[in-house]
């Protein structure tokens, strides 16, 4: 069972993105090229990704509506940046909306970021008292206050088991149901209360609400689903050598990214010899992508001691082959990439 640290809900981030250095070197950029950034946030990578080569379109999406207002306001200062209100499991759609059929990188850092927390009104922290909201767009769907309220008592201990790993997951369920049936609860700080009330603070000094608030967040904006799809989405547009940047902070996210680019870069052969009565062997699949990162990178030990949530980061990369994509419906080699949009004819390092 991971611990999970309390700086990705109950503490201020440091507002420098994560592993830049290391993203900076496996971005290898060529002039031309298009570039995904599918968390924009406050701009941290696109700031250092288009100092390092100005001549490239960066198109990247948010969720946060207040992060959107934030890019487009800088959009003037960085040529070639346009921000859009998307997730972006939904960067093919959009992206081809765009006229793009294809792009070279694409970028993701996930988890919520250093503003999320800082905004008590968002929801995010039980460090500042707030509405019980984490939605990263807060236009859309369910809020953690609703969740809470409304949820079964089962389904509800099942969700903070799953995405937080909370071993006293029904016990917190029990006491949420209990407490709402006096009341309804409003704010980070009531159940947060609520939480302590039935977990103990570990010997770790890690706060009884962090595993709760973590599921909440997870359940409550889909994070997993919405990471299995814009994999999936990313493995689509991306062109023959384009690359995959992962940055991920817990093991839950890790482990998706890990199982998803380690299927699509093994060979995988054919069965051998089947007995008469054995159904016909589907044909093997080819590898979609290669490997650049055998195992996960970390941030460095200096970048940990400035900015401690790097501590948790895990990246993972891989390059596009000209396999076509195992998550096309159809596996002709018509769903296969096109050659690198950047140019024609150069290839990456």
């Amino acid at each position: 069972m991971f611990a999970v640290p309390p700086e990705l809900i109950d503490t201020l981030h440091a507002h420098d993105p994560v592993m830049l250095r290391e993203v900076l070197s496996l971005a290898a950029i060529p002039a031309g090229a298009i570039v995904i950034d599918g968390t924009f946030g406050r701009g941290g990578y696109a700031r250092a990704l288009l100092r390092a080569q100005p001549d490239c379109r960066y198109i990247a999406f948010d969720r946060d509506p207040v992060a959107v207002d934030y890019g487009k306001a800088l959009m003037a200062a960085l040529p070639g940046l346009e921000v859009h209100h998307a997730a972006f499991s939904d960067m093919k759609q959009v992206t081809r909306e765009l006229g793009q059929a294809s792009v070279d990188l694409i970028v993701l850092d996930l988890g919520v970021s250093s503003p999320q927390i800082d905004e008590a009104e968002r929801g995010f922290s039980f460090g500042k008292d707030g509405p019980l909201d984490m939605r990263m767009d807060p236009s859309r769907g369910p809020s953690a206050a609703d969740i809470v309220n409304a949820m079964d008592e089962g389904d509800l201990a099942d969700v903070i088991y799953k995405y937080g790993e909370e071993r006293r997951s029904r016990a917190v369920a029990r006491a949420i149901v209990g407490a709402r049936a006096e009341s309804r609860i409003e704010t980070t700080g009531q159940l947060a209360d609520i939480v302590r009330s039935v977990v103990r603070r570990a010997k770790d000094g890690i706060d009884p609400a962090t595993r709760t608030f973590q599921a909440l967040r997870i359940h409550v904006n889909d994070e997993l689903g919405e990471l299995e799809r814009g994999l999936e989405a990313a493995e689509r547009l991306l062109s023959t050598e384009g690359r995959l940047i992962v940055v991920s902070f817990h093991s839950l996210e890790d482990r998706i990214v890990k199982t998803f680019l380690r299927a699509r870069s093994e060979q995988h052969q054919r069965d051998g010899r089947r007995l008469p009565w054995e159904a016909e062997a589907a044909p093997a699949r080819e590898q979609s992508f290669t490997l650049l990162t055998r195992k996960p990178m970390e941030a460095q030990s200096d970048e940990c001691r400035a900015n401690p949530r790097a501590r948790s980061a895990k990246l993972r990369a891989a390059s596009r082959t000209a396999a076509p994509a195992w998550s096309d419906p159809d596996l002709s080699a018509s769903a296969a990439p096109g050659p690198t949009t950047a140019e024609q004819g150069s290839t990456r390092p």
